[in-house]
Protein backbone atom coordinates (compact mmCIF):
# COMPACT_ATOMS: atom_id res chain seq x y z
CA UNK A 1 0.00 0.00 0.00
CA UNK A 2 1.32 3.71 -0.90
CA UNK A 3 2.02 5.34 2.18
CA UNK A 4 0.40 8.61 0.79
CA UNK A 5 -3.18 6.63 0.10
CA UNK A 6 -4.29 7.66 3.40
CA UNK A 7 -4.07 11.31 2.49
CA UNK A 8 -7.00 10.29 -0.45
CA UNK A 9 -8.94 8.73 2.06
CA UNK A 10 -11.17 10.30 4.57
CA UNK A 11 -9.78 9.69 8.15
CA UNK A 12 -12.90 10.27 10.21
CA UNK A 13 -16.09 9.12 8.68
CA UNK A 14 -19.49 10.84 9.04
CA UNK A 15 -21.83 10.67 12.19
CA UNK A 16 -25.06 12.10 13.77
CA UNK A 17 -22.43 14.79 15.07
CA UNK A 18 -21.65 16.75 11.61
CA UNK A 19 -23.57 19.09 9.74
CA UNK A 20 -25.48 17.36 7.02
CA UNK A 21 -27.94 17.61 4.16
CA UNK A 22 -29.77 14.35 3.25
CA UNK A 23 -29.18 11.22 4.76
CA UNK A 24 -25.92 9.49 6.48
CA UNK A 25 -26.94 6.24 5.22
CA UNK A 26 -27.16 7.31 1.94
CA UNK A 27 -25.36 5.60 -1.29
CA UNK A 28 -23.53 8.85 -2.33
CA UNK A 29 -21.49 10.87 0.56
CA UNK A 30 -19.75 13.77 -0.19
CA UNK A 31 -17.92 15.55 2.90
CA UNK A 32 -17.26 19.07 2.00
CA UNK A 33 -13.86 20.99 4.15
CA UNK A 34 -13.86 24.51 3.68
CA UNK A 35 -14.69 28.07 5.14
CA UNK A 36 -17.19 30.97 4.13
CA UNK A 37 -14.10 33.22 3.59
CA UNK A 38 -13.20 31.00 0.79
CA UNK A 39 -14.18 31.93 -2.63
CA UNK A 40 -13.33 28.30 -4.02
CA UNK A 41 -15.33 26.91 -1.14
CA UNK A 42 -18.25 28.67 -2.25
CA UNK A 43 -17.91 27.96 -6.11
CA UNK A 44 -17.37 24.36 -4.99
CA UNK A 45 -20.09 24.23 -3.25
CA UNK A 46 -22.60 25.84 -5.79
CA UNK A 47 -21.56 23.06 -8.26
CA UNK A 48 -22.39 20.28 -4.85
CA UNK A 49 -25.38 21.92 -4.69
CA UNK A 50 -26.38 22.06 -8.51
CA UNK A 51 -25.38 19.05 -8.77
CA UNK A 52 -27.63 17.30 -5.60
CA UNK A 53 -30.53 19.29 -7.49
CA UNK A 54 -30.20 17.18 -10.25
CA UNK A 55 -29.63 14.00 -8.70
CA UNK A 56 -32.61 14.51 -6.84
CA UNK A 57 -34.90 15.88 -9.97
CA UNK A 58 -33.26 12.95 -12.49
CA UNK A 59 -34.57 9.41 -12.98
CA UNK A 60 -32.35 8.00 -9.41
CA UNK A 61 -33.89 7.85 -6.15
CA UNK A 62 -34.46 11.11 -4.05
CA UNK A 63 -31.64 11.31 -1.20
CA UNK A 64 -29.25 9.01 -2.98
CA UNK A 65 -26.58 12.17 -2.27
CA UNK A 66 -25.74 13.33 1.43
CA UNK A 67 -23.67 16.47 1.83
CA UNK A 68 -21.76 16.88 4.41
CA UNK A 69 -20.09 20.33 5.75
CA UNK A 70 -17.04 20.43 8.02
CA UNK A 71 -15.31 23.54 8.79
CA UNK A 72 -11.98 24.22 7.74
CA UNK A 73 -10.17 26.97 8.63
CA UNK A 74 -6.82 28.67 7.57
CA UNK A 75 -6.38 31.50 10.11
CA UNK A 76 -3.38 33.66 8.30
CA UNK A 77 -5.28 33.42 5.15
CA UNK A 78 -8.91 33.77 5.64
CA UNK A 79 -8.72 35.93 9.55
CA UNK A 80 -12.64 36.11 9.68
CA UNK A 81 -13.62 32.58 8.73
CA UNK A 82 -13.08 32.04 12.33
CA UNK A 83 -16.28 34.26 13.60
CA UNK A 84 -17.81 33.37 10.68
CA UNK A 85 -18.00 29.74 11.73
CA UNK A 86 -18.66 30.63 15.02
CA UNK A 87 -21.97 32.51 13.50
CA UNK A 88 -22.79 29.36 11.58
CA UNK A 89 -22.59 27.04 14.79
CA UNK A 90 -24.72 29.68 17.21
CA UNK A 91 -27.03 29.20 14.87
CA UNK A 92 -27.05 25.43 14.37
CA UNK A 93 -27.68 25.69 17.99
CA UNK A 94 -30.89 27.66 17.41
CA UNK A 95 -31.58 24.73 14.59
CA UNK A 96 -30.75 27.40 11.54
CA UNK A 97 -27.41 26.19 10.22
CA UNK A 98 -27.84 25.77 7.05
CA UNK A 99 -29.85 29.25 6.54
CA UNK A 100 -26.84 31.50 8.02
CA UNK A 101 -24.22 28.65 6.34
CA UNK A 102 -26.14 30.21 2.71
CA UNK A 103 -26.33 33.24 4.25
CA UNK A 104 -22.58 33.39 5.14
CA UNK A 105 -21.37 32.05 1.38
CA UNK A 106 -23.68 34.79 -0.16
CA UNK A 107 -22.29 37.37 1.62
CA UNK A 108 -18.82 36.50 1.68
CA UNK A 109 -17.50 40.18 1.64
CA UNK A 110 -19.15 41.02 4.24
CA UNK A 111 -18.12 38.68 7.63
CA UNK A 112 -17.33 41.19 10.49
CA UNK A 113 -19.14 41.32 13.48
CA UNK A 114 -22.13 43.53 12.88
CA UNK A 115 -22.82 41.59 9.54
CA UNK A 116 -22.90 38.65 11.97
CA UNK A 117 -25.40 39.67 14.01
CA UNK A 118 -27.53 41.37 11.33
CA UNK A 119 -27.47 38.00 9.48
CA UNK A 120 -28.71 36.42 12.54
CA UNK A 121 -31.31 39.07 13.15
CA UNK A 122 -32.86 38.19 9.73
CA UNK A 123 -33.13 34.61 10.33
CA UNK A 124 -34.98 35.71 13.80
CA UNK A 125 -32.36 34.12 15.68
CA UNK A 126 -32.27 34.92 19.77
CA UNK A 127 -29.67 37.70 19.34
CA UNK A 128 -28.69 37.84 23.40
CA UNK A 129 -28.36 33.87 22.88
CA UNK A 130 -25.95 34.11 19.15
CA UNK A 131 -24.17 36.43 20.94
CA UNK A 132 -23.14 35.00 24.33
CA UNK A 133 -22.54 31.99 22.16
CA UNK A 134 -19.89 34.06 20.03
CA UNK A 135 -18.37 35.77 22.89
CA UNK A 136 -18.09 32.72 25.34
CA UNK A 137 -16.70 30.89 22.23
CA UNK A 138 -19.12 27.62 22.73
CA UNK A 139 -18.58 26.44 19.62
CA UNK A 140 -14.48 26.56 19.00
CA UNK A 141 -14.21 23.09 19.95
CA UNK A 142 -16.52 21.62 17.63
CA UNK A 143 -14.96 23.85 14.84
CA UNK A 144 -11.39 22.69 16.11
CA UNK A 145 -12.38 18.94 16.04
CA UNK A 146 -13.52 19.21 12.02
CA UNK A 147 -10.00 21.07 11.02
CA UNK A 148 -8.32 18.54 12.73
CA UNK A 149 -10.49 15.40 11.21
CA UNK A 150 -9.18 17.35 7.90
CA UNK A 151 -5.88 17.39 8.85
CA UNK A 152 -6.51 13.83 9.62
CA UNK A 153 -7.52 13.44 5.98
CA UNK A 154 -4.16 15.34 4.53
CA UNK A 155 -6.09 18.15 3.78
CA UNK A 156 -4.26 21.36 4.13
CA UNK A 157 -5.85 23.69 2.50
CA UNK A 158 -9.73 24.66 1.79
CA UNK A 159 -11.92 23.73 -0.35
CA UNK A 160 -11.67 19.95 -0.32
CA UNK A 161 -13.88 17.26 -1.02
CA UNK A 162 -14.19 13.53 -0.18
CA UNK A 163 -16.35 11.35 -2.48
CA UNK A 164 -17.36 8.11 -0.25
CA UNK A 165 -14.24 8.80 1.60
CA UNK A 166 -12.11 9.34 -1.44
CA UNK A 167 -10.42 12.24 -1.89
CA UNK A 168 -12.04 14.26 -5.00
CA UNK A 169 -8.45 15.90 -6.84
CA UNK A 170 -9.96 16.59 -10.01
CA UNK A 171 -10.85 20.30 -11.65
CA UNK A 172 -13.98 22.37 -9.83
CA UNK A 173 -16.29 21.73 -12.58
CA UNK A 174 -19.95 20.77 -13.42
CA UNK A 175 -18.54 17.52 -15.97
CA UNK A 176 -15.91 16.72 -14.05
CA UNK A 177 -17.57 16.66 -10.48
CA UNK A 178 -20.65 14.86 -11.89
CA UNK A 179 -18.81 12.37 -13.46
CA UNK A 180 -16.38 11.39 -10.55
CA UNK A 181 -20.06 11.47 -8.22
CA UNK A 182 -21.56 9.20 -11.12
CA UNK A 183 -18.60 6.92 -11.18
CA UNK A 184 -19.23 6.16 -7.98
CA UNK A 185 -22.86 5.86 -7.79
CA UNK A 186 -22.52 3.19 -10.62
CA UNK A 187 -20.22 1.47 -8.03
CA UNK A 188 -23.16 1.37 -4.71
CA UNK A 189 -26.16 1.57 -6.47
Amino acid sequence: MNQNSHLNQLFVPPSQRDRYQGMLNAPIILVEYGNYQCLQFREMHQLIQAIVQDFNSGLTEKNSICVVFRHFIEHSIYPQAQKAAEAAEAAAAQGQFWQMHEMLLTHQEALGNGYLVEYANDLGLDICQFLQDISKQVHVDRINQDIESGQQSGVVTAPALFINGIRYRDRWNMEQLMAAIIAVSNQVL
